[in-house]
């Protein structure tokens, strides 16, 4: 959008992007605080050639994203709204990881490298009339496909433990029965989630003192 654009119809926001309509099948995706969106688009079109269920890209350009516009509400307003159960919602999500982790890594630079998302919870799965897909791949890379598990399981305790969350009795109960699905969280995979998200420049001072009480939620979650 310019100065002499009109402006585009603002969908959603949320820690660093916005997301714009363009028309009914295109969105602009934009990263507030500037950056380059083409190793995402790339991880994007790497696993959508793969079949994983993820947005078309259109185009790229500097922070912008084209994407393909979904239809449906994500997996949390379908949570608000007593459209989704939980017990469904955690075999969603893990799913959604056992495909992800079940495709070839791009470079496999170790051993028991996998493509992982690190950011896969429920305000990013779309739930369409052709199924749920995967939305906001910034953080995407390759690495442990534990790492990736423990980073969903991260994000979750930390909704279960903000008392400011309407979902925080849901995200908890989600988290126990997500990981009676993928099974136990390594030790070192655990820390290492913890150490990155004690490293989001985006986390409020609050957030990051519940971090120790997020972490042995997830323990005794396992």
């Amino acid at each position: 959008m310019t100065a002499t654009q009109p402006a585009l119809p603002l969908l959603g926001s949320g820690r660093e992007a916005d997301v714009y309509a363009i028309d009914d099948v295109r969105v602009l995706r934009r990263y507030r605080h500037g950056g380059d969106v083409t190793a995402e688009a790339a991880a994007m079109a790497y696993v959508g050639g793969l079949g994983y269920p993820v947005p078309r890209v259109y185009e790229t350009r500097g922070a912008d994203l084209v994407l393909e516009r979904l239809s449906g509400a994500t997996m949390s307003a379908a949570f608000q709204a007593g459209a989704l159960g939980l017990d469904e919602g955690a075999a969603i999500l893990a799913d959604l990881h056992r495909r992800l982790h079940s495709l070839p890594p791009r470079f496999g630079r170790q051993e028991n490298d996998r493509v992982i998302h690190l950011d896969l919870h429920p305000e990013n799965v779309m739930l369409t009339p052709t199924g749920p897909m995967v939305i906001d791949w910034r953080n995407a890379t390759e690495g442990p496909a534990e790492f990736d598990v423990a980073a969903t399981a991260v994000i979750l305790a930390q909704v279960a433990l903000d008392p400011a969350m309407e979902l925080a009795p849901a995200a908890r109960a989600l988290l126990t029965a997500f990981l009676g699905r993928m099974g136990e969280v390594p030790a070192e995979a655990l820390d290492a989630a913890i150490a990155r998200r004690a490293r989001d420049p985006n986390m409020s001072a609050d957030e990051l003192d519940r971090l120790p009480a997020v972490a042995a939620l997830v323990r005794v979650a396992c």
